[in-house]
């Protein structure tokens, strides 16, 4: 069974296609967004439209190249996502590919796979594949492609610096025939010296119509089903908010809405120390994951504020809603920087609290 069809992100597309036609496209990518928007989808698609040999327009879909990466099976288009840890500390290339394989071939199955777990990550022997791979010519296209899909889950410890040396190095100067496009919903969790080699550009959220698509295609909904989502479209829509992606992740979103709801609750309480409580519940940088998932729940639950006070006829609510979802996608940015989610709480619950009084 093939990828699940990318749907959305049509401007995108263009962007990269004009660039790719122009021969300007950067050899080292970062694509940022909120969880569950499809960045790794979408850096797949590019893999397979710079690999396109097929008729216009390209990626053709019908080509061996397009058939290959649509089937996962692509030898030149490399997929590599947080996995569990081989029971051989420091495999050799050889099984990190054979693992990939392996994983690349569940997650095709279906199209549709939920986050990993928080124990799995892109360790140093993946990260020592990756430059061997690199440094090796086409199997196939005239092309490689490198897609790695939450960068910032790479794991490079003291004892690691000839691999994360030799990684720094590829991003900086990519060979010839190579594009290297990392995918983040944390980017400001990868340490600056990658951050400074790539370029970076933001996936937005979906629209409606895109979101529905991808929840009507079969896999998706049987998958987001047993995520435990709510059995109607029109609600997961609603609950998406532009990432159909994020009701993959089941008790992960759940909690997430959670403790946006008790930011909401601790804004409109006016109680400064009970702000303070929710604040301190954010943690530190080392939880700025789980932060950045609560600040898209916040924003789903304050879409949800504007249209019910719309409906309502309540204007003043609706535009303080609005407001407030300005001051989410502030807090949003800051996040994807070195600011502790503590300090971004709790400023962000001082202008809630005026926005939504």
């Amino acid at each position: 069974m093939p990828l699940l069809p990318l749907h959305g992100h049509a401007a995108l597309r263009r962007r990269f296609d004009d660039a790719i036609r122009r021969d300007a496209l950067p050899g080292s990518l970062l694509l940022h967004g909120p969880l569950g928007v499809g960045k790794q989808r979408l850096a797949l698609w590019l893999g397979q439209r710079l690999l396109c040999t097929g008729p216009e327009p390209r990626p053709c879909g019908s080509c061996q190249h397009c058939r290959y990466a649509l089937a996962g099976t692509h030898p030149d288009l490399h997929w590599y996502f947080p996995r569990p840890r081989l029971k051989d500390g420091d495999a050799s290339p050889a099984k990190i590919e054979d693992d990939f394989r392996e994983a690349i071939g569940e997650r095709v199955k279906t199209g549709a796979y939920p986050p990993p777990a928080p124990e799995e990550g892109i360790f140093v022997s993946t990260i020592r594949a990756i430059v061997h791979s690199a440094a090796l010519a086409p199997a196939l296209a005239e092309r490689k492609v490198y897609l790695l899909g939450e960068a910032e889950r790479m794991v490079l410890r003291d004892g690691a610096e000839e691999a994360a040396g030799a990684f720094l190095k590829l991003l900086e100067e990519p060979p010839a025939r190579a594009t290297i496009v990392l995918t983040s919903s944390e980017p400001g969790a990868l340490i600056p010296t990658i951050r400074s080699r790539v370029v970076a550009i933001r996936v937005p959220p979906m629209g409606a119509a895109d979101v529905e698509a991808v929840l009507a295609e079969p896999a998706m909904r049987e998958a987001v089903a047993a995520a435990g989502a709510p059995g109607s479209i029109t609600e997961q829509v609603r609950l998406a908010a532009g990432a159909p992606g994020a009701l993959l992740g089941g008790a992960e979103w759940g909690e997430a809405l959670a403790r946006a709801r008790r930011m909401l609750d601790a804004a409109s309480s006016r109680d400064h120390r009970e702000q303070m409580r929710t604040a301190l519940l954010q943690g530190s940088n080392r939880a700025r994951g789980a932060f950045s998932t609560a600040l898209d729940a916040l924003t789903t639950l304050l879409h949800e504020r504007a249209r019910s006070a719309a409906e309502r006829g309540s204007g003043r609510a609706a535009s303080g809603a609005a407001r407030a979802l300005a001051c989410v996608e502030v807090a949003k940015e800051q996040a994807t920087g070195n600011v502790n989610p503590q300090l971004i709480t709790s400023e962000l619950l001082r202008q809630l609290e005026s926005h939504l009084a």
